[in-house]
């Protein structure tokens, strides 16, 4: 079973890691997503790898299990916003890293215009500025389902709240 005070690991590290095209692109997407370290980067593609592995394994599978299942893996993703309605599991093995970092937290509130960077983003959510829809989210890789896009904004009780209303009724 395992000592549930040593969690499984949710990233895989690369194999190679001294690549220098590997590293270039690691950096650009730190920057371009703020990611806080390259951690944060390697758990979004693991599960990206992990997402990818069950479709391969499906278009394999017996017809009677892979409906079933592909139902359910269609489903969830389309939840999350990952793919669009009439989706396949061609489309599934087509996604890339910088969908899954799109539908962070931190890059949702960027995207929507509250913060300016992903950085400022990064520290209002941290420090409960931004709800998703009536509850507060203080984690910044939180990944915002395709139903609660619209409920993302900054609190009314936010200090920021006030701040940024006040400019603009002057």
């Amino acid at each position: 079973m395992g000592d549930p005070r040593k969690p499984k690991k949710k990233y895989a590290a690369p194999r190679n890691p001294w690549r220098s095209d590997r590293i270039s692109q690691e950096l650009y997407l730190l920057g371009t997503y703020g990611l806080r370290n390259k951690r944060e980067l390697w758990i979004a593609q693991t599960e990206l790898s992990r997402i990818r592995t069950q479709a391969r394994e499906l278009l394999v599978a017996p017809t009677d299990i892979r409906n079933v299942q592909e139902k359910r893996l269609l489903e969830s993703l389309r939840r999350v916003g990952l793919i669009g309605i009439e989706a396949t599991l061609d489309d599934v093995l087509g996604l890339t890293v910088e969908n899954f970092l799109e539908r962070r937290l931190q890059t949702v509130v960027v995207k929507k215009g509250i913060a300016r960077s992903p950085y400022q983003a990064r520290q209002m959510i941290t420090h409960g500025h931004v709800e998703v829809g009536e509850r507060i989210i203080t984690i910044p890789s939180y990944i915002v389902k395709a139903a609660e896009d619209a409920a993302v904004r900054i609190r009314d009780d936010s200090s920021l709240a006030k701040t940024a209303a006040t400019p603009a009724a002057a």
